[in-house]
């Protein structure tokens, strides 16, 4: 494994992994209920996840390049966070 030592670094592939258990759960939940209904309704609950860990992996991102970036720059990173959200709406 490599040797990381940002703490920033640790905490944004920590939401992922986090992310991904729930969508590991998710996945067990709709083959364990085995309707349609109750698979819309784990996969509705797993909507509101994905775009909470999408803001807060930038943030902490963010948050970490702070210091090297324009701040021009971070608002073209959230201008484009933003539009991903704005598309990505139902």
């Amino acid at each position: 494994m490599c040797h990381v030592v940002d703490k920033v670094v640790w905490a944004m592939a920590g939401l992922r992994l986090t992310s991904s258990m729930f969508e590991l759960a998710g996945a067990l939940l709709m083959l364990y209920f085995g309707t349609a209904a109750r698979a819309l309704q784990v996969n509705g609950l797993l909507a509101l996840v994905g775009p909470l860990v999408l803001v807060s992996v930038t943030a902490l991102g963010l948050w970490g390049v702070a210091d090297d970036l324009e701040w021009s720059r971070i608002a073209w990173i959230l201008l484009g966070v933003g539009c991903i959200l704005f598309g990505a709406r139902g």
